[in-house]
């Protein structure tokens, strides 16, 4: 069972590079235009809302397990990503910039799980909406939540390639 997990892990470590890698090579042709224009639908996101909220997450998801390894079953915090979007207007930022801010964080993120011992994958804390989160629930996060906004850029993409 300890290979597996250890498989399971550094599986999910490299999807951590992947996803980045294929989110810097879907946006590698947009416009900074069309990144603060075309949207998820109506009222969805744009690609820079979208692209700023991984950024911020990355970070804050790479906070919780730092939280995790310093602190004893600590209670993770919680984040509004609609008001954050608001608040550090993801839209007017640079296309480019935000993108290498991305990849930066990302290396770091996967740095840190990368550093990580046997003993401090199982160590846990309390998620503000699941629960009891172990480190290794903290690794495989990271590239659900990728995914998840992978989709919702490509369809932003392909909305807009339909439209043209």
């Amino acid at each position: 069972m300890d290979d597996q997990l250890h498989d399971i892990r550094a599986r999910h470590i490299g999807l951590m590079r992947t996803t980045a890698a294929t989110i810097t090579r879907l946006l590698e042709t947009v416009s900074q235009r069309d990144a603060s224009t075309l949207r998820d639908g109506g009222d969805g996101w744009t690609i820079l809302e979208v692209l700023g909220h991984l950024r911020d997450f990355d970070g804050f998801f790479r906070g919780r397990a730092e939280m995790i390894c310093a602190q004893n079953y600590p209670t993770l915090p919680a984040y509004d990503h609609e008001s954050l979007a608001i608040e550090r207007a993801y839209n007017a930022g640079d296309l480019r910039a935000m993108l290498a801010e991305f990849n930066a964080s990302r290396e770091q993120t996967r740095g840190f799980f990368s550093d990580l011992v046997p003993e401090q994958w199982e160590r846990a804390g309390v998620h503000p909406e699941r629960g009891h989160f172990t480190l290794t629930d903290a690794a495989i996060q990271v590239g659900h939540h990728d995914v998840t906004h992978l989709e919702q850029i490509a369809k932003i993409l392909a909305l807009h390639s339909t439209a043209s």
